[in-house]
Formats: C-alpha cells, sequence, structure tokens
C-alpha cells in the first residue's frame, strides 16, 4: 500500500477544512486582541505615558499571534488552490488595504518612540489605530461577501474571470458583517486590556468593552436573521462526488432560500456554534462589568469561536459560492489540492503545529502580568 493511501481523499479533504478552520481561529483569537488594542488605543490611553503602556501589552506578542495568519494563507495556497486563485484575485483590493494596515503596525511599534515629539508620536498612534481598525473590518466585510457568494467564474478552460468590484464589496450585508468583526475584536481586545492594565486604563477599556459586547450580540443576531430571511444560500444539485478530481465544473449548484439553515437540520450539535457566539458575548459583557480579569478574555475567545464556527458550519460544503455562475462555487470536495499532497501537508502539520502551540503557550506564561507605568519606562526591559 501506497502511504498516502493510509486516509481516503474524501476524509484528507475534510480533515483539511477542519485545520483551514483551525488556523482561522488561531488567527482570530491571538492576533484578534491585537487589533483590537490598536483600534482601542486613542479611546483608553489619553496620555503618552497611558499609551505606551497599552502599546506594550501586545508589543512582545503581536509577531508571534500574525504567524496564524501567515499559516492560514500557506494552507489555502497549497491545500485549497483555486480558493486561493479566487480568493486572492478576486479581493485582490481588499487584501492589499488589510496588508498596508498590517504593515503599519510593526513600523508604528518600531518608530514611534525614537523621538519626544508629540506630533511624531500622535502621527504614529493614528497609524497603530489603522493597522487594527482596517482588518478588523475588511475581514467582517469579506466574509459578509462569501456568505452571499462571490461574482466569479471559471471558462471551461478552467480560467478564472471575476467580474466584481471593490465597492461592489462594500453592500450593506458586508458593511454589517464588518461591524460585527470589529465589534468582535474591540470586545476581545478590551478583555485583554482588563487582563495587562490596572486604573484608568483598564476601566476604560471596561466601558469599551461591555459596548463591544453587547453590538456583537445585537450584530450576530441582525446577521442571523438577514441570512435567514433575507438571502439566498447554495446547496448543491445532485449528489456530492467526495473523491473526485478537483474540478469545480464537474457539478452542479444552485441557489435557495434558507441553505444556510440546512446543515443545523440535518445535524442538530451544530447549533452548538451559534448559541456559543452569544453567550459567550453576553458572559463578556456581564464579566466585564463585575471587575472580573481573567475570565472575560475566556468567553471572548469563546464568542469569536462560536460565530467564526457558525459560518463554517453553515456553508459546509461550500467554501466560496459563485453568485453568478453557481456552477463555479468551490466545494471541500472540488477545490483542494492532490491526494498525496494532502497527505504529506498533513504529516508535516502534525509535527510542526503541536510545536507552534507550545512555544505559543510557553511565551504567554513568559510575559505573564501586569504592565505599567514602571515597567514601560525601565529601560533594561525594552519598552516600546
Amino acid at each position: 500500500m501506497i502511504l498516502h493511501e493510509l486516509l481516503d481523499y474524501d476524509t484528507l479533504r475534510i480533515i483539511w477544512w477542519l485545520l483551514l478552520g483551525i488556523l482561522l481561529l488561531g488567527f482570530a483569537v491571538t492576533d484578534g486582541f491585537d487589533l483590537g488594542v490598536g483600534t482601542l488605543l486613542p479611546f483608553v490611553a489619553r496620555t503618552d505615558v497611558e499609551r505606551r503602556i497599552v502599546i506594550n501589552t501586545i508589543g512582545p506578542i503581536w509577531e508571534g499571534n500574525q504567524v496564524w495568519l501567515i499559516l492560514g494563507g500557506g494552507a489555502i495556497f497549497a491545500a485549497w488552490p483555486p480558493l486561493y486563485a479566487v480568493s486572492f484575485s478576486g479581493f485582490y483590493l481588499a487584501m492589499f488595504a488589510i496588508l498596508m494596515a498590517l504593515i503599519l503596525r510593526p513600523v508604528g511599534f518600531k518608530y514611534r518612540s525614537k523621538r519626544e515629539s508629540a506630533r511624531w508620536r500622535n502621527n504614529w498612534d493614528r497609524a497603530l489605530f489603522i493597522g487594527g481598525f482596517v482588518p478588523s473590518l475588511i475581514f467582517g466585510v469579506a466574509v459578509g461577501n462569501v456568505l452571499q457568494g462571490v461574482p466569479f467564474r471559471f471558462a471551461d478552460d478552467m480560467r478564472i474571470f471575476y467580474e466584481g468590484s471593490f465597492f461592489g464589496l462594500l453592500n450593506p450585508f458586508a458593511l454589517a458583517c464588518g461591524l460585527l468583526s470589529l465589534a468582535m475584536f474591540v470586545m476581545h481586545g478590551a478583555a485583554w486590556l482588563v487582563l495587562k492594565t490596572n486604573g484608568e486604563i483598564a476601566e476604560r477599556a471596561r466601558r469599551f468593552g461591555a459596548t463591544a459586547a453587547l453590538a456583537v450580540i445585537l450584530l450576530f443576531a441582525l446577521a442571523g436573521l438577514w441570512v435567514s430571511f433575507g438571502m439566498d444560500g447554495y446547496v448543491l444539485v445532485g449528489p456530492a462526488v467526495t473523491d473526485g478530481p478537483a474540478n469545480p465544473l464537474l457539478k452542479d449548484a444552485a441557489p435557495q432560500a434558507g441553505a444556510w439553515l440546512a446543515n443545523y437540520a440535518l445535524h442538530p450539535w451544530t447549533v452548538i456554534a451559534p448559541i456559543l457566539g452569544f453567550a459567550g458575548a453576553a458572559a463578556s459583557w456581564l464579566l466585564l462589568r463585575s471587575r472580573r480579569e481573567v475570565i472575560p478574555l475566556l468567553f471572548s475567545k469563546l464568542s469569536i469561536i462560536g460565530i467564526i464556527s457558525t459560518v463554517g458550519l453553515s456553508m459546509f460544503p461550500f467554501i466560496l459560492p459563485s453568485s453568478i455562475d453557481p456552477r463555479s462555487s468551490l466545494t471541500v470536495w472540488d477545490a483542494s489540492s492532490s491526494h498525496m499532497t494532502l497527505f504529506i501537508m498533513l504529516v508535516g502539520t502534525g509535527i510542526f503545529l503541536p510545536l507552534i502551540v507550545a512555544y505559543t503557550a510557553w511565551v504567554y506564561r513568559v510575559l505573564w502580568g501586569k504592565v505599567d507605568e514602571e515597567s514601560v519606562s525601565d529601560k533594561n526591559k525594552h519598552a516600546y
């Protein structure tokens, strides 16, 4: 027996669908609070010292957290080549905006304290705000467009044609999803600041975090109602070929009202995801108001996991539906790499992903504790 045949092709596709979700969740629950802290910077910190404290709560760890985004992009490129090709070409300007915003973050960290000028530092603080706000919003906008379907199609020779525009991405439902994503990360960032700071910064973070948690509940409910009654989902027409070649044009698909709710009827256990999204945000709101420190961060993580999992479970087996040619939609069964490629990648992931998780946990343990004025003023600690 050839080694890669130890696992069936369709099983490997499911495993890599799950792994893609895990990588995206890893990014959201780690780098998500970095983005939230950047967005909150102008609002929770009013003096230069307070802003340095806020910046140094994430300064030592943001690079490690962003590794999850790189891993997610790499997994899409290697495990789901058609998905990478369509999404990175169709969302090119949106991805470029995210990239430019993320570039501002390391530059802001490194250059902000190089001069004593208040104007200089304020400008870099604005850059750090943009580096948190823009990705938080656009990631949600992208998810909103995926749920609606993206205007792309494959020709018979598998050439990709994208027929949308950047401003077409900014439709009402996608913007609502963008605001949900923003509120979600602000809630998460506020919970992190409550854990890592004291005094006025923590109190302001509590207020903003509680407000963001309520916004998460309301926007998640609005998005759910919109998906249920205001837009079509997509379904496969005929039985799915789960172990066939990676060619989207070998199937038929069609839009259908309420299709994104079908999996909850077929697999009732999946309702755990939206319940977790609502319950985690509600618990974060309550715990932030009750002046807890560690637990609000845990529940904000659970809310993020629930909300993102709701999207993936609702759409399965679709990964990227097409709004202009449903037949071209990408699914778990027809958008993957080869059997052998998925197996080799799985072996590598099984070795290195636990190492990344272990190293990340060790870093958080080493850096555990509050950031205060004394720690940012001590030059021997190399604070930003």
